[in-house]
């Protein structure tokens, strides 16, 4: 949701963008019939390791980064606001990658590589499992009825098809992200 939101506003998300998104999301006509129970917002949290260019021996300190402090204050923000769950994974740093602009431009015409064109490597890990955990709970102890997922991820057909194989109807928004037929396949609706 935050790449979306970012693409969309040409900025970092605020709080007051994702409960935007999500109230519009709630508003759907084919929800107005039902409670809403939560929403859980998931993510990982920032980086904070100390990180050394590989190319100009600079340290960067990723706790210190506008990123970091961008993240933070959404993740922060969104916990406090009503009806609201943050479900933190964690992250995992593995050293410098090849930033996307300076790919384009390598590729393009090659040349020797700078400082500049690398970014840090970091992965979130854990955020999918606790996603697949959650439809699961909520499934098995019958606290839902429908559970709208936003993603354009299909690693999450396995625990759509259980929460549907448990009767719960399963909503999809991919917020115009394209996404494999497989995913829709196993949703109720997509909206």
């Amino acid at each position: 949701m935050t790449k979306k939101l970012a693409g969309r506003h040409k900025r970092f998300p605020t709080v007051a963008d994702v409960e935007g998104e999500c109230a519009r999301i709630r508003d759907h006509p084919s929800l107005s019939e039902f409670t809403l129970l939560r929403i859980y917002f998931y993510d990982a949290k920032p980086a904070t390791d100390k990180v050394t260019n590989p190319l100009d021996g600079v340290v960067t300190h990723l706790g210190n980064t506008k990123v970091h402090s961008l993240n933070t204050g959404l993740q922060q923000g969104l916990e406090l606001r009503p009806d609201f769950a943050l479900r933190a994974g964690e992250t995992a740093v593995h050293g410098w990658r090849l930033g996307p602009k300076a790919l384009k431009s390598v590729a393009a015409k090659p040349r020797v590589l700078e400082s500049k064109d690398l970014i840090p490597d970091v992965e979130q890990k854990g955020v999918d499992l606790r996603i697949g955990m959650d439809i699961a709970r909520l499934s098995l102890l019958k606290l839902v009825s429908v559970i709208v997922v936003v993603t354009g991820d299909s690693d999450f057909v396995p625990a759509f098809k259980f929460a549907r194989r448990e009767g719960i109807r399963v909503y999809l928004d991919h917020m115009g992200h394209g996404v494999k037929r497989d995913l829709k396949v196993h949703t109720d609706l997509v909206l």
